[in-house]
């Protein structure tokens, strides 16, 4: 099968060399693999034909077999055009070629029977077909039925590849007596369980489906087998982890713990937020290092929980330390936990670029003589002359802001690696993150605490723009604070929307008696801080700004968010934003601006914003519009593999079946950890293979993921 497998595509029958380098710089296919593996992005069914009569509104790709009744060459040299008329022997329709219109012409005779195929569009009663595919009408043939269409770049087109020059290239690979004896990529012993086609009957119904239900049980083969490899790939990192590296045992709950939490906390923690500190205590009890990811919406008290998971560190004789990707942020987190510290004698310290040397100083001798507990900072933290005495507890806040191999310098600041709390306000889908995240346990604060109003999101058109000015005003005059986001920093006039700049000279000819600061990715990082904090004290009342803002602000008496060409930005995006407001006890509002004319989809979208506020059902919804790789942070947390087949939006179902599977393989062979024979601590289920299923599994596993670097060891 390997050398099948992996057999040139240049000795493919239709290939050769010529083609071959086309398809390797097109399409990377360099092997037989490789083009079995390249499917096609849909399927047309090509079993029923059409009658002209039965045509009607939006249709999608349809065959219509009649007889071409005339044919009419328009216009001259690059305006030509063939217009042709077609009668299916009770109604006509229209044909159209806007290119080699005299070799058309010639190809086709009136009076002749022919299918045509293509997708109809309707102007003024009569349907049109442009570039038809056109054939001569068999009766004696039977029809394709269900014919996939594949992705051809304009580079080939121009060449003249063609979707139709890929399935017949397929078909060829198919026809190969080698093909018959492909074995299962899967185990056999998984395949049967979980009654899945086999590898050579999934790719044939893949290419070319016999009927709509032999290609559904294609694709589930093809998802499940993705999503088992990639499950197994995490899950034996995860467990290789568990396993080698150990982690500092708090075993005392203390009294800087029980101090704050019986006699400072101003208010009652949530249910939420109590299970989450139950989860973090069992993870720190353990002696394996803790490395959780806690997701919670804006507002829902993260930083607490972070807080008292430090002070857990503290009571053991550990330092705690709080990394943000903004002086701003680490500023305003500063501000809160040395406050809360305060109040039990922490010390805090605050640890930015922007720390003078004599304040340095101070901070590096209390860090190394344990007089500090808790140390809050920037990207200063990971710096090789910060040295801690007893570093325990590292709480990492938007931590997608951060490079992985940043994150990792972290631990190299005690002997023992410390314990790692992920923070991340942006609600990630739980298909997401089983598989980004899916070496980290995961905590969820997934309700608010009691009291807080919600936001009230409003969907606004341009001509209602008078009305929106109103609401400013009022709040303005309230003494409340605005902020004002734009998709541009500068006017683009291709794409006609509006800009920073442009917004700014209108706001404060608006409101001219208010200060209005102005901040954008452009600025220098000095500059951009100093606007900032104009805002965040209270000088600046109107902040006009692009989505630099979208994390980390935290201005209380700001009510109002206003979104500018809100039809250009995520749920996910625009939900960030929202929670910049709605911080304090006043009524607060978030305005999407957009055009009248949007489309349908787009409205759609919108009006998720103002039919909720809670985070993971816009997240859910986000992705299911956008697709994974396109949910904001993702990128930058490592989606490091292709899935071809299966969608992390819609497959949720057998994500967690292959989730399954993926587990009891590694419950029965604890030797696919990391390639080391190990034991387990897992009971569960087990799914014992075959000595040939586990070279299979180790040799596929080597295949898939041989270029991703292993940063499951590091949080």
């Amino acid at each position: 099968m390997a050398d099948f497998f992996n057999t040139d595509i240049k000795f493919l029958k239709g290939v050769g060399e010529s083609r071959a380098k086309v398809l390797n710089k097109e399409l990377e296919i360099f092997n037989f693999r490789d083009l079995l593996y390249y499917f096609p992005f849909r399927h047309i069914d090509r079993s029923k034909f059409y009658k002209i009569a039965e045509l009607s509104g939006e249709m999608p790709m349809v065959q219509i077999i009649g007889r071409f009744v005339s044919f009419t060459i328009e216009g001259e040299g690059a305006k030509r055009r063939l217009n042709a008329v077609f009668s299916d022997g009770s109604r006509l329709m229209e044909c159209v070629w806007f290119s080699k219109v005299d070799s058309i012409k010639d190809a086709y005779k009136i009076g002749q029977d022919y299918v045509i195929f293509g997708k109809p569009v309707q102007f003024r009663s009569i349907f049109s077909i442009s570039h038809p595919e056109v054939s001569a009408y068999d009766p004696q043939k039977p029809p394709m039925g269900f014919v996939g269409v594949y992705t051809v770049t304009e580079n080939m087109r121009r060449k003249g590849y063609s979707s139709r020059l890929l399935s017949s290239l397929v078909k060829n690979l198919i026809a190969n007596p080698r093909f018959d004896t492909l074995p299962s990529i899967l185990p056999e012993e998984v395949r049967e369980r979980y009654n899945l086609l086999s590898l050579k009957d999934a790719l044939v119904q893949m290419h070319c489906p016999e009927n709509a239900e032999l290609l559904r049980k294609a694709r589930e083969r093809l998802k499940f087998e993705e999503l088992f490899y990639l499950q197994l790939h995490i899950l034996r990192f995860s467990r290789e982890r568990g396993r080698k590296i150990k982690g500092v045992i708090f075993p005392t709950i203390g009294k800087y713990f029980n101090d704050y939490f019986f006699n400072c906390i101003p208010f009652e923690l949530t249910g939420a937020q109590k299970r989450v500190l139950k989860e973090i205590r069992a993870d720190m009890r353990t002696g394996r290092q803790m490395n959780r990811l806690l997701q919670g919406d804006v507002g829902s008290g993260k930083t607490m929980v972070g807080f008292m998971s430090m002070l857990m560190a503290v009571d053991n004789g550990y330092q705690g330390a709080l990394m943000a990707p903004t002086e701003i942020l680490a500023t305003q987190h500063y501000e809160t936990i040395s406050k809360w510290g305060a109040m039990i004698g922490l010390r805090v310290e605050l640890l930015t670029g922007s720390v003078r040397t004599r304040k340095r100083r101070e901070i590096d001798e209390g860090l190394r003589n344990g007089d500090i507990h808790i140390l809050v900072g920037t990207h200063a933290l990971i710096e090789d002359n910060v040295v801690f005495n007893r570093l325990g507890l590292v709480v990492i806040d938007e931590q997608h802001r951060f490079g992985v191999a940043q994150r990792a310098k972290m631990w190299k600041k005690a002997v023992v690696p410390p314990h790692v709390l992920v923070m991340t306000a942006t609600p990630i889908p739980r298909t997401l993150a089983m598989t980004i995240y899916g070496d980290l346990d995961v905590s969820v604060i997934d309700e608010l605490p009691p009291g807080r109003k919600p936001i009230e999101t409003i969907m606004r058109y341009d001509e209602n723009r008078m009305e929106v000015n109103r609401l400013i005003a009022r709040e303005l005059h309230a003494g409340r604070q605005i902020y004002i986001v734009y998709p541009l920093i500068s006017e683009n006039e291709k794409l006609e929307l509006k800009s920073v700049e442009e917004g700014l000279e209108r706001i404060k000819g608006l409101f001219p008696e208010v200060e209005v600061c102005c901040v954008h990715g452009k600025m220098k990082p000095e500059e951009k801080d100093f606007q900032m904090e104009r805002f965040v004290s209270g000088q600046a009342r109107i902040l006009v700004a692009t989505t630099v803002i979208e994390v980390g602000v935290n201005v209380p008496n700001a009510s109002v968010m206003v979104v500018e060409n809100a039809e250009r930005f995520g749920l996910s995006q625009l939900h960030q934003l929202r929670g910049r407001v709605g911080r304090g006890s006043d009524k607060s509002y978030c305005i999407l601006m957009t055009k009248f004319k949007i489309g349908s989809e787009t409205r759609k979208r919108l009006s998720i914003m103002t039919e909720t506020t809670d985070g993971f059902l816009i997240s859910e919804a986000d992705m299911k519009l956008r697709g994974p790789g396109d949910m904001e942070g993702t990128q930058q947390s490592g989606l490091a593999f292709a899935l071809k087949v299966a969608n992390l939006a819609s497959d949720g179902q057998i994500l967690n079946i292959a989730r399954e599977a993926a587990d009891m393989v590694l419950n029965a062979h604890p030797e696919l950890v990391a390639g080391n024979p190990s034991p387990t601590d897992k009971t569960g289920e087990k799914l014992l293979l075959s000595s040939s299923s586990l070279a299979l599994v180790a040799s596929e596993l080597r295949f898939r993921f041989a270029k991703t670097v292993d940063w499951s060891q590091i949080s």
